[in-house]
């Protein structure tokens, strides 16, 4: 698992038909033509997936879809959150489908306490063998929470989603040697987290184009900084349009999964419809995304080749 964690980590989106059922055999085509090009981590019903807009049930199911059709070398985490008993739930059922690690998501309660965090994942730990990686994201921890977090028995690594850089610099040298610390906001932050203790990195445009990530991932592991910052910088403007509001909307990154699902189609993989509370992409915003993603294209020819 953390050998795992020490790469690119691809998010496994869910296809939606235009009746917003899941179309599973189009998760299973993403993934092998993921693994196919050579990423070997896969997140299933992460963020990305739409996972607040999936059933219990259906979180379970397009996790399975995954651990399916991947060989047995690739590594599935599923992502599981909700009340104590919920989230014990469904790591119960993600241990039935044979998943090797459980992404515990960022936590949606709107009153929230460090030590009671910690609480939560020493309960979820005491729920099952499988590794756990904590999703840092949408609050503000202390230095000190996030060094107590590698400390959970249970946990081999952090996927950190704060725009923090020095917080994570501060963090890592006090935190348990073994746990691997993973950039959890993609491309354009991989260079800064790495410096900083990150070993790995989830993908953004490496969803669609697999090549960027594992060029970045390399360029940072030979520690090649101006190549790397160079790699980052291709993904940036493909990256930067995930921060939209959308048309007729205010609330910023409201079309960062249907740009993602977008840039899948366009690759030639699936995207599909999204569900609400997510908005699909307008006519101006789909042109958007096209005139990028050919940009996107003509860039990784001329730098990664």
């Amino acid at each position: 698992m953390r050998e795992h964690l020490r790469g690119v980590a691809a998010g496994l989106l869910t296809p939606f038909d235009g009746d917003s059922e899941i179309q599973h055999a189009k998760i299973q085509e993403n993934a092998d033509a993921l693994y196919d090009s050579g990423i070997g981590t896969f997140l299933a019903a992460a963020n990305i997936s739409e996972y607040h807009s999936l059933s219990r049930e259906e979180r379970v199911d397009v996790t399975e879809s995954a651990v399916d059709t991947l060989p047995s070398d690739a590594c599935v985490l599923a992502g599981v959150g909700g009340s104590t008993a919920e989230a014990r739930e469904l790591i119960r059922a993600y241990d039935r489908v044979g998943v090797d690690g459980m992404m515990v998501m960022p936590p949606d309660h709107s009153y929230i306490h460090e030590e009671g965090l910690i609480r939560y994942y020493e309960k979820l730990d005491a729920a099952t063998e499988t590794p756990l990686v904590p999703y840092v994201k949408g609050f503000d921890p202390s230095v000190r929470y996030l060094r107590n977090l590698t400390h959970v028995d249970g946990v081999v690594g952090i996927k950190y989603a704060i725009e923090d850089a020095v917080k994570l610099g501060a963090a890592v040298p006090g935190s348990a040697d073994d746990v691997v610390w993973v950039d959890g906001l993609a491309e354009p932050f991989a260079p800064s987290f790495w410096a900083e203790g990150a070993e790995g990195f989830s993908a953004g445009v490496s969803n669609f184009r697999p090549e960027v990530g594992l060029a970045l991932f390399d360029a940072l592991s030979n520690e090649e900084w101006e190549r790397a910052r160079e790699i980052r910088n291709v993904a940036l403007p493909y990256q930067n349009l995930r921060e939209g509001t959308g048309e007729g909307n205010t609330i910023a990154n409201a079309i960062s999964v249907p740009v993602v699902k977008k840039g899948l189609e366009l690759a030639g993989l699936n995207g599909g419809a999204v569900r609400e509370p997510i908005q699909g992409l307008s006519e101006a915003d789909e042109r958007r995304a096209e005139e990028l993603y050919d940009q996107l294209d003509d860039d990784i020819e001329r730098v990664i080749g």
